[in-house]
């Protein structure tokens, strides 16, 4: 039986290319971001993973080009020496893709491998990584394909308004059965006192509010290292706004919708917003049990709706062809127990936490996809963004970025203590 016929990793590769198809090889092949590899280094990095994890550890067979381990090694190369390597251009790139698959057409492996849900989920979590770029880029001409247009909401949404969850001892983390990524596990027990979470994401009409009173000029709401940041990179607004009006999407500028949640906002930036509001953000552990537990019944369920996985009813991800985010609490259907709204699938949340493995963590399958950023370094992201794919996403995942990101496809949502 061949795996591909059931497992998603030919939708993925469809998508995976589509998106670049319309591209010149220029726009392909070059640096547009420092902050970001090439678009053609991420196609050889998805066929040089998926060789090494399906056809050579996997399979048992000899790397189809072992000449290129060190070129798509991710954690030997950062993004920042990409552009120094020789990577493979377009024509090579695409051939290397076609050709792995190839070999991995030929294995007998289960649909249910672990391993090639690892892989499935890498290629999906590149393809965001792909439009985080193209979002930088700004190239004139180039749109997603199957590009829908979300409608505005007829009157703006608040992500001001807070809704309360209930204390409880609740359970966090991934179930030991079923794939999940090392930072997940082990799957642990905590007592939560109760507190109050962002009914909704905070949308573009509340950043407006915050620029108009001056959110960054204010130093009192910003963290010492926040306000140093804002003072050296000049940062007046969210990255993707031109004005206070209008904002850059991925197919070209358009005037913001104001209940739309706000994106391409740093962690900084997001801690500075709660404080100025008398809140602060929530940490994971707040972020999953809102977006899981049940107080009545008890339950730990894998997405706020319930126990399937999302649709583009439920949430705006890559496959339903939205390419920006819905106008918060649009999707009522989403609703998780304690009431919130919009948990996935409309923008990455930052969170006040450090990304640390949990209690009993052991790093699996390769050390570099978790253990080496743990620290102070970076804050954790919950929730997945409207270019996510539903193939990753789930009320466990947990990302990670340093502070000062904004490429990324990232808004907040608000937290505060109760009594």
């Amino acid at each position: 039986m061949a795996v591909l016929e059931t497992d998603g990793l030919e939708r993925a590769r469809e998508q995976t290319l589509a998106l670049v198809e319309t591209l010149g090889d220029d726009d392909l092949e070059r640096v547009h971001s420092r902050l970001m590899s090439p678009l053609v280094w991420d196609l050889g990095h998805i066929a040089a993973f998926e060789d090494l994890w399906l056809c050579h550890r996997r399979g048992g067979r000899p790397l189809l080009r072992p000449d290129l381990a060190a070129t798509y090694d991710a954690f030997e190369t950062p993004r920042a020496r990409r552009s120094e390597l020789r990577y493979l251009r377009r024509a090579e790139a695409e051939s290397y893709l076609a050709a792995v698959r190839a070999r991995v057409r030929e294995l007998d492996l289960p649909a249910d491998d672990a391993i090639v849900e690892l892989v499935l989920r890498h290629e999906r979590q590149h393809a965001e990584t792909m439009l985080q770029t193209l979002a930088l880029a700004r190239l004139d001409g180039w749109t997603p394909p199957s590009l829908v247009v979300a409608s505005a909401a007829a009157s703006p949404a608040s992500g001001i308004d807070l809704v309360v969850v209930p204390a409880g001892i609740v359970p966090i983390g991934a179930a030991a059965d079923g794939f999940a990524y090392d930072n997940e596990k082990p799957r642990h027990e905590i007592e939560v006192d109760s507190f109050a979470i962002g009914r909704l994401p905070v949308t573009n009409v509340d950043w407006l509010g915050f620029v108009e009173a001056g959110g960054y000029a204010r130093r009192r709401w910003w963290s010492p290292a926040g306000w140093e940041w804002r003072q050296s990179e000049g940062v007046e607004r969210p990255l993707q706004w031109i004005d206070d009006a209008r904002e850059r999407r991925l197919d070209g500028v358009h005037e913001f919708q104001p209940g739309a949640a706000v994106v391409h906002v740093s962690w900084y930036e997001a801690d500075a917003f709660a404080r100025s509001h008398g809140l602060r953000l929530p940490s994971e552990l707040e972020w999953e049990v809102a977006a899981t537990w049940d107080s009545d019944r008890g339950l730990k369920l894998d997405w706020p709706w319930g126990d399937e996985r999302p649709s583009p009813r439920h949430a705006n991800l890559i496959e339903s062809g939205i390419f920006a985010p819905l106008p918060a609490g649009s999707l009522p259907d989403g609703a998780a127990p304690c009431g919130a709204l919009g948990l996935i699938g409309d923008v990455w949340e930052w969170t006040a936490s450090e990304f640390r493995g949990y209690a009993g963590f052991r790093a699996h399958p390769y050390r570099e996809y978790s253990e080496v950023f743990f620290g102070p370094d970076y804050r954790v992201l919950r929730g997945g963004s409207f270019a996510a794919s539903r193939d990753v996403v789930t009320t466990t995942f947990r990302n990670w970025d340093y502070p000062q990101r904004r490429q990324i496809f990232c808004g907040l949502r608000l937290a505060g203590d109760l009594g």
